[in-house]
């Protein structure tokens, strides 16, 4: 027990909440973006694996991190906009989209990988580039506060950055204001002159601009490689944020720091001998948990009504 406190009563685990909950910051926020808009994004996980590969692949092909976040988010934002076509445009349902981007994702990422790198597991063989970390003056030399606050990945700082926007933009703009509404109120919208079609696509493409900062990370940040389904849940996980955060951009944040911290102890008593198969349930775990204790909750709430 004296060795499980030692491990995670230190700055080092408390600079790895930070740094796991930086991809699941930006799927949530995407997730509350599309939700509320009325068109629920399932596709998270799929959009953050094309992003992962695409941003290991063209920083590899142009020796450039930059040129790799480009493509990472042009890819996916490439990947909402099929997805807001078929599904707004040609009314295919959105969850059977979702189901589809992602399975696509899953094998297509993996047959490129093959064809580029001749492998189907990882992409060590190529030297792709990875995104700088950031010091924070004064901040750093702090005890305690430093070392857990900087030194991270710049796209760690993206995220929590990415809370406010999500914030400012949901709550203190016309572009919100319409979103919102389409979502609340979709007829009501469009008596007044608010494009339905039109404001869902631009949060889809919202959406899938965040995803594709989160898988830039997962391959650029995180690591400095490309595996297999390396998203590894990361989006569905969100999507058990966003609802437990009630499409709300600050609870959904709070509820993914949670999640995060699920995620960094999973990570840190693998060091301590525990079974690895056991360890790797822990995020998990914790997501059912969650959404136990939200669904419990909403039906008294209901009952209570």
């Amino acid at each position: 027990m004296k060795a499980f406190t030692d491990l995670i009563f230190t700055t080092d685990f408390f600079y790895s909440i930070l740094r796991v909950t930086t991809p699941l910051l930006f799927a949530s926020m995407a997730a509350v973006v599309s939700d509320v808009a009325g068109v629920p994004n399932i596709a998270l996980e799929g959009i953050m694996l094309i992003a992962a590969f695409a941003g290991m692949f063209f920083s590899y092909l142009f020796e450039s991190a930059l040129a790799g976040l480009f493509f990472a988010l042009f890819f996916a934002v490439l990947a909402a906009g099929v997805l807001a076509f078929f599904t707004l445009y040609y009314k295919t349902n959105i969850i059977l989209g979702g189901i589809a981007i992602n399975s696509l994702a899953s094998g297509g990422t993996i047959f490129f990988l093959y064809l580029v790198a001749h492998d189907k597991g990882t992409s060590v063989s190529l030297a792709s580039k990875v995104l700088p970390n950031v010091n924070i003056p004064f901040i750093e030399s702090i005890p305690i506060i430093g070392p857990v606050i900087s030194g991270h990945n710049v796209l760690t700082y993206l995220a929590v950055a990415s809370v406010v926007f999500t914030y400012l933009l949901l709550k203190r703009t016309a572009l919100g204001w319409h979103i919102r509404a389409v979502g609340e109120k979709p007829d009501a919208a469009d008596s007044v002159g608010i494009s339905v079609t039109k404001t869902q696509a631009i949060a889809l493409i919202i959406s899938g601009v965040m995803c594709g900062f989160g898988g830039a990370f997962m391959s650029m940040g995180y690591v400095s490689w490309f595996s297999r389904d390396m998203v590894s849940g990361r989006g569905w996980i969100a999507l058990a944020a966003e609802a437990m955060g009630r499409q709300h951009p600050l609870g959904t944040a709070a509820t993914s720091l949670l999640f995060g911290v699920a995620d960094a102890l999973s990570n840190a008593v693998a060091t301590l001998g525990w079974p690895s198969d056991l360890v790797k349930t822990i995020p998990y775990c914790a997501t059912l948990l969650g959404l136990a204790i939200f669904s419990i909750r909403a039906y008294k709430r209901a009952k209570a009504a």
